[in-house]
């Protein structure tokens, strides 16, 4: 049965979708069935997993509106080793249509156990904001990974995300639990950078994964080329980096304990 993990921070900029493409392509290359849902109508995780978002005869979005399944909608591309649902700029309007129908936060989660046996790893691309795309995949979710930079605004921002998943907790998902922090476009030869990354450990202990993502020019290329970092050139810091994050998510996966009664830092 696949683990489900939305890739969430309702901060701007921070690398979610650069985190989901390179994380799914390392868990693929260490032998996880991987499946990536795009929920950003900007359609990001779908280019960078080099599908032409502009191509799609189905998407998230017939999916949402149950016109199509995921099995008829996803699409793969060989060379990065996981199977994509795209999104494309259709999304942003089912985000007026949904409001009006049935099970309107459920959609995404009912679709999604259709195909759950076939994937090891379901990882959700969230849009910046808390919307009801959003919605659907945190109560899709077994839990959410937080990629955050070692900056004072995003431990404000962190804030409001924990607020978020803890009222989907008790409100919409009992299952929703916070999986980790992961340090992305680390730095260390800024003090502030450090000084933060100490302080996340004090705060947060174990829940701070243990991978740390450099700032890397490598995966800022990447999606230029319509691939992952990890894939566009394995031998940089950066894929190495999410390879081992891959990794360390794998052995994560294994040690997980059911929710607790809320979710906590």
């Amino acid at each position: 049965m696949a683990r489900i993990f939305c890739i969430a921070n309702q901060k701007g900029g921070v690398g979610k979708t650069t985190t989901t493409v390179n994380l799914a392509a390392g868990l693929a290359r260490v032998g996880q069935r991987v499946l990536v849902v795009d929920l950003d109508p900007q359609g990001n995780a779908t280019m960078g997993s080099g599908i032409d978002k502009r191509a799609l005869q189905l998407s998230i979005y017939d999916v949402l509106l149950e016109s199509a399944s995921i099995v008829e909608a996803r699409q793969r591309n060989a060379k990065v080793g996981y199977d994509v649902l795209g999104a494309n700029r259709e999304l942003a309007g089912a985000e007026v249509e949904l409001v009006s129908l049935d099970r309107r936060d459920k959609r995404l989660k009912q679709a999604l156990a259709a195909v759950e046996s076939e994937y090891d790893f379901v990882l959700i691309d969230c849009p910046p904001s808390l919307s009801l795309l959003t919605l659907n995949g945190l109560c899709s979710a077994h839990g959410v990974i937080v990629p955050m930079q070692c900056e004072y605004f995003a431990l404000e921002g962190l804030s409001d995300l924990v607020n978020t998943i803890k009222q989907v907790h008790a409100n919409l998902n009992a299952d929703l639990q916070i999986i980790g922090l992961l340090r992305v476009m680390f730095d260390p030869r800024v003090t502030l950078q450090q000084q933060v990354s100490d302080q996340l450990k004090t705060h947060f202990g174990d829940k701070v994964f243990a991978s740390v993502i450099p700032r890397n020019v490598r995966l800022a290329e990447a999606p230029s080329y319509g691939l992952p970092g990890v894939v566009f050139d394995p031998a940089s810091k950066g894929a190495q980096a999410f390879i081992e994050f891959a990794t360390e998510m794998v052995a994560r996966v294994q040690t997980l304990k059911p929710a607790h009664a809320e979710p906590t830092f």
